[in-house]
């Protein structure tokens, strides 16, 4: 007999855009029918999160537009960042350290080129049990055979090394895309762990080649390596956990001649992993991979006594896109993943 009704606690998002000004005003409060009430919130604004005080004013201003939300906060790995300031943010409660490689992605260009000059970093880091999240890929070089499609697999040595020089470190290797990630990550200790997003568990390069909205960094790849992100999450690994990495960008970057990064999913995040989860025969992961595995590894508190979300077996339409009025009074909009069609799962409305 299928399965029509699911009821689970809401869903932790252990990688999510939020940005700022009117697009964190337009986004933010999204979150609220989603199934998520756990956001966990990049630090790549214009300037980046880089101090305590940074971090706490951001919190402060996204608690005040999503109330029902818990916001665990990062820092953005820079120059700027001393192992006193880490001490000084895990006391004031911030979660992790986001390491962005130079150049890779959005508002990247603050991003680091060598991981050994943070070495005091990641010791700070590991005496107060912070997290260390990396976005996994190297730059683009021509002359090294570097691009989108295999910055992943090149980076993974980068990985093996910190967890070598830092085994105690928590460490999470964000949005994984290729099946030689998801080996890797197994292959080291407990203190490793790998987010996927709603959007790699769908897409390969051919969704991807051609339309923007599905184009994001790091980018979807082949269907192997597809299928090895479909088969961790059925298999129920501990370690794999939901991160969205739900990127907003206004419809016209999305559309421009040089398409932006970013694939938008934080409306609907539970009802897309459902329907996906479905298809491939996960559906009964979905609480393991989207509330039980992140909160583990984040050390987190089990969810509240009754703070669940149900979900029906009912069809929901994706809006074709999400308007907002930008900085300069213009009307703009956001395209969700999906846009336009048809989810198999949604949630009850109490």
């Amino acid at each position: 007999m299928s399965v029509t009704t699911l009821t689970l606690p809401h869903a932790d998002d252990f990688h999510v855009h939020l940005r700022q000004g009117a697009l964190m005003r337009a986004v933010t409060p999204l979150l609220n029918g989603s199934g998520v009430a756990t956001a966990y919130v990049m630090p790549n604004l214009k300037p980046p999160v880089t101090s305590t005080e940074q971090a706490l004013a951001y919190k402060a201003e996204l608690q005040q537009l999503a109330p029902e939300v818990n916001f665990l906060m990062t820092l953005y790995l820079s120059p700027e960042l001393t192992p006193d300031e880490i001490r000084k943010a895990a006391k004031a409660g911030i979660a992790g350290v986001k390491s962005y490689p130079r150049g890779v992605t959005t508002n990247s260009d603050s991003g680091i080129e060598s991981y050994t000059a943070y070495y005091d970093v990641f010791r700070a880091m590991e005496e107060v049990d912070m997290v260390l999240n990396l976005h996994g890929e190297i730059p683009s070089d021509a002359e090294e055979g570097v691009c989108v499609m295999n910055a992943e697999e090149r980076f993974l040595k980068h990985l093996q090394e910190l967890h070598r020089d830092f085994p105690k470190l928590r460490i999470v290797l964000e949005h994984a895309t290729t099946k030689a990630a998801v080996e890797m990550v197994k292959s080291l200790g407990p203190t490793v762990g790998c987010s996927i997003t709603v959007h790699h568990l769908s897409l390969i390069v051919d969704d991807w080649a051609g339309c923007c909205h599905h184009f994001c960094k790091p980018v979807a790849k082949y269907p192997h390596d597809r299928a090895a992100l479909q088969a961790v999450v059925k298999e129920g690994h501990p370690r794999f956990l939901l991160g969205t990495d739900s990127a907003p960008h206004p419809r016209h970057a999305k559309e421009a001649s040089t398409s932006v990064a970013g694939v938008f999913t934080t409306p609907l995040v539970l009802p897309y992993l459902a329907t996906i989860l479905e298809s491939f025969g996960a559906l009964d992961r979905l609480p393991q991979f989207a509330c039980q595995n992140g909160r583990a590894f984040y050390k987190l508190p089990a969810h509240p006594q009754g703070s669940v979300v149900t979900l029906v077996k009912e069809p929901v339409s994706v809006p074709a896109e999400y308007k907002f009025m930008d900085d300069e009074g213009q009307e703009r909009s956001v395209v969700p993943f999906m846009a336009g069609k048809s989810l198999t799962w949604s949630i009850k409305q109490h």
